[in-house]
């Protein structure tokens, strides 16, 4: 066995730093209403009300099953070409094929539909 480690560093980001494209400054310079007006202008904000909150369940999902799979190579090279989370993406595209072909030869429907 190689006794040699790796070690990852990120050149000039602190390790923990929220990712994404959010103006931390900008926020922090504006005053609660301010927030909440940009918020109700924005069409893909979603702000529950106590009626929402109130039909909300809990849902914990199904842990995932470890497998050894073989797939082709420009299938996986271009699945992670997507980026981050690209085995979730590849679950979510056989869970589609599943629950597409869910009647075929009488399967049972995908967990989770």
């Amino acid at each position: 066995m190689n006794a040699k480690r790796t070690m990852r560093r990120s050149a000039g980001k602190k390790a923990g730093a929220p990712r994404g494209r959010t103006d931390w400054k900008r926020l922090a310079k504006m005053t609660d209403a301010a927030v909440k007006a940009a918020a109700a202008e924005d069409i893909d904000t979603f702000i529950p009300d106590k009626e929402w909150w109130r039909r909300a369940r809990v849902v914990v999902p199904t842990p995932k099953r470890l497998i050894s799979l073989r797939l082709d190579a420009d299938v996986v090279a271009w699945f992670r070409r997507q980026g981050r989370g690209y085995q979730t993406r590849m679950n979510a595209v056989l869970r589609s094929y599943v629950a597409a072909h869910a009647d075929d030869r009488g399967g049972k429907r995908a967990a989770g539909d």
